[in-house]
């Protein structure tokens, strides 16, 4: 591959080309190249790659990072895929390839768990489906950047392999949502971990507090301030701090914290707030949003 660039060389978008043995591991892949913000297309003929490169191009920096999952699915796939590549580098792309392969053994198991047949296998044997796939795709393989075979890999591993290849900076990073909520409009659906804040005094009795939230100060200060609150943030910050690093530990980068109060508006939108202003402040590779699910209800 050319090692200059084109004159008109596009600025901060990065390629990548997905593909392997079918049973390999390339759904996995994808998915763990979308956490890491990757947009994933899938199953795009050869000859339309570098147009997807170019529409990306075109996105005015939305777009900055697209991977490409190719397969024998794809009719096109046997075109010379090493003209497309040839051009994405004179283009300035720069594409990395990786290659996903599993033994045959590995492969035919997998193909049985989930009995389906093989997209190469016709009205023959899975075993030739699969040695057909790995001729049609050798020359493929020994383009690659990176290959990983995947017979003896967890998910977890995958994850943290893909990571170190393609995660740049978002690797380091679990997102945290503070939800807040209220207990008489039910549990949100999507929460990983719910606390419960309705052991602090509720400013909904105080008439002068009555008609504010959480996020006014006086609201604030007065949860804030009550026996307890300060304690439970403090030992709070602590477990979502264990909890985040296990989550890093096992490739999971999303966790929603939901908080809950009699009604949503005081109790647990201060608390959430207040949890969320720490989070950020702290260096512990997280990306923290808070979003009030019932404020405005009542």
């Amino acid at each position: 591959m050319t090692e200059e660039l084109s004159p008109e060389a596009p600025v901060g978008i990065e390629v990548a080309l997905v593909s392997g043995l079918s049973g390999a591991g390339r759904s996995t892949a994808a998915k763990v190249l979308e956490d890491l913000g990757w947009f994933v297309v899938d199953n795009l003929p050869p000859e339309l790659i570098a147009t997807m490169m170019e529409l990306g191009a075109k996105a005015r920096g939305e777009i900055t990072r697209i991977a490409v999952v190719m397969d024998v699915r794809s009719r096109a796939f046997t075109a010379d895929l090493g003209t497309v590549i040839k051009d994405l580098d004179a283009r300035g792309y720069r594409p990395r390839l990786l290659f996903l392969e599993a033994t045959d053994a590995v492969l035919v198991r997998r193909f049985e768990q989930v009995r389906r047949s093989h997209p190469l296998q016709g009205d023959g044997r899975l075993a030739d489906g699969i040695a057909a796939e790995r001729e049609l795709l050798r020359p493929l393989r020994e383009d690659a950047d990176l290959v990983i075979d995947t017979s003896t890999t967890t998910v977890p591993a995958l994850r943290a392999t893909l990571e170190r290849a393609f995660g740049g900076e978002t690797v380091h990073h679990t997102k945290v949502t503070l939800v807040s909520f209220g207990y008489k409009y039910g549990l949100p659906m999507d929460s990983d971990l719910v606390v419960d804040v309705r052991f602090l005094p509720n400013p909904f009795w105080i008439p002068e507090l009555r008609e504010f939230t959480g996020r006014d100060d006086t609201v604030r200060d007065y949860v804030l301030s009550q026996d307890g609150a300060e304690e439970f943030i403090t030992r709070y910050l602590e477990l979502l701090g264990i909890v985040a690093a296990g989550y890093r530990r096992e490739g999971k980068r999303y966790l929603t914290v939901s908080v809950g109060c009699t009604g949503g508006k005081h109790r647990s939108v201060a608390i959430s707030e207040e949890i969320a202003r720490r989070l950020k402040a702290s260096d512990q590779g997280l990306t923290v949003s808070v979003a009030h699910r019932d404020l405005g209800r009542e």
